[in-house]
């Protein structure tokens, strides 16, 4: 790409073609007309930004994209759109194993320009860039207009969704990851089984139990899940309902002697009965290539409940499944009668690595996610950006997911703090969650879970990013 520049260059000189002015980390550069094998739009438009940020008409930008449920087709039509909108190309590289395809070069000092991959990944890429701050302060995108729109960005986004250390992994009042794709996360199950049993969705966790030895004498287990990672949203709900806000908080930074404490034990209780409630074949399929065996075991009637997003319906949309079978959604149980109920509210991240070669051009893209055209586009997959009002327009399925809130239950949101790369400490849901798996066949107690927890948790409070 660089050379394909200096090539335009010396032919733009030896034309007398117009220069045109660059953005900062380009300046002098020309235009080009640029041969894109990607799936990318035609940019002889010259269609202004809204942006302040001054960029070079012939940008191109890799966006590196992690291919979900939503699929691969919605970021050519998002790239295509944004090119439409600035004149910025966009080189995509989307695919279901991204870190495997964009993490050599990386290691050779070549990064895309924007990245869209959450935390909570088996690989922890991204959790590896932000304990190592390589991560670009993206504080002033809120600041920016919308390109192709007369609003800023910040009265756009949802309140809370860039106040929390999902967006803010450092504490230090900046933003560093742009919140995409917004789920509420709860326990998912076939409404049409219980409808058809007679049975009540449990409010409690005390009701949980007593649903679960039901269950088992109709040979169905209470509880499966697709992976060790969706424990993050689970975990974190469940320690709002055990302490409160109050809690979490000071669970999320490790605080000393936090592991020992009442809500913490509650916390601990229940996961350990939870997984001798749960399918034995769990473990064996909670793996990135085998997770919707489990998820099929509750489209199956082999298990009642799974902690899981909204994005479940799509991914599971060509699954067989029981006669009548039905998506439900609750929020977690209480703790204790008439006690709070907590659904955390997960959602992903698109960053900026420090190194990227075109970051005010990479910035214009992150702000173009919350436009109103970028937002219809990507609600058609199926995929709900964070952006004010727009649960109002949706129906079926989400409507009902999305009206969580509306049914008494609270938001949580946040995770643990990152902390500095450490020899031989693990990433979060190597510390907190993945032991679930061997809680599940019994090859590890509830002592030896906690107290590997207790250890790791004295070096991530040392080592706090």
């Amino acid at each position: 790409m660089k050379f394909k520049k200096v090539l335009a260059l010396l032919l733009a000189l030896m034309l007398v073609v117009t220069v045109f002015a660059g953005c900062a980390n380009n300046s002098g550069d020309t235009t080009t007309d640029t041969t894109n094998t990607t799936d990318t739009t035609d940019t002889t438009n010259t269609t202004d930004t809204t942006d302040t940020t001054d960029t070079t008409e012939a940008t191109t930008i890799q966006v590196a994209a992690i291919e979900t449920a939503y699929g691969a087709d919605v970021w050519t039509e998002i790239a295509n759109a944004f090119t439409e909108a600035t004149g910025i190309n966009v080189d995509l590289v989307v695919d279901r194993n991204l870190e495997d395809v964009i993490g050599p070069a990386m290691q050779g000092g070549d990064y895309p320009d924007v990245i869209h991959l959450a935390t909570g990944r088996e690989a922890g890429l991204t959790e590896q860039f932000i304990k190592d701050k390589n991560i670009l302060d993206i504080t002033d995108v809120l600041s920016m207009t919308v390109p192709g729109e007369d609003a800023i960005v910040s009265d756009k986004i949802a309140g809370g969704f860039t106040e929390t250390s999902l967006t803010n992994p450092y504490g230090d009042g900046k933003t560093y990851l742009a919140p995409m794709f917004y789920s509420p996360c709860g326990l998912f199950y076939n409404a049409g089984l219980f409808a058809e049993k007679g049975w009540e969705v449990p409010q409690t966790w005390d009701e949980m139990w007593e649903l679960g030895d039901k269950a088992m004498e109709e040979g169905i287990y209470l509880f499966t899940y697709p992976t060790t990672g969706y424990f993050d949203a689970f975990f974190y709900a469940l320690m709002y309902a055990a302490g409160g806000p109050e809690f979490f908080n000071e669970a999320t930074v490790y605080t000393e002697g936090i592991w020992d404490t009442e809500p913490a034990q509650t916390c601990f209780d229940i996961v350990e009965k939870l997984a001798s409630y749960t399918n034995p074949i769990t473990t064996a399929q909670a793996n990135d290539q085998d997770f919707t065996m489990n998820q099929q075991l509750v489209l199956d009637n082999k298990a009642l409940f799974m902690p899981n997003g909204t994005w479940i319906v799509g991914e599971m949309a060509e699954a067989p499944r029981a006669d009548g079978f039905e998506w439900g959604m609750t929020a977690l149980p209480a703790v204790t009668e008439g006690g709070d109920r907590y659904s955390y509210t997960w959602f992903e991240q698109m960053w900026i690595p420090a190194g990227a070669e075109n970051p005010d051009a990479a910035k214009q893209f992150v702000a173009f996610m919350y436009s109103d055209v970028a937002c219809e586009i990507f609600a058609k997959y199926g995929a709900i950006q964070p952006v004010l009002g727009i649960a109002d327009t949706l129906e079926g399925d989400n409507k009902l997911f999305y009206s969580i809130y509306d049914d008494g239950a609270k938001a949580a949101m946040g995770n643990f703090a990152a902390y500095k790369s450490v020899a031989g400490l693990g990433t979060v849901r190597e510390v907190f969650f993945d032991p679930v798996n061997s809680l599940v066949s019994g090859s590890i107690t509830k002592d030896d879970w906690i107290n590997g927890i207790k250890t790791a948790s004295d070096q991530m409070r040392a080592n706090l990013a």
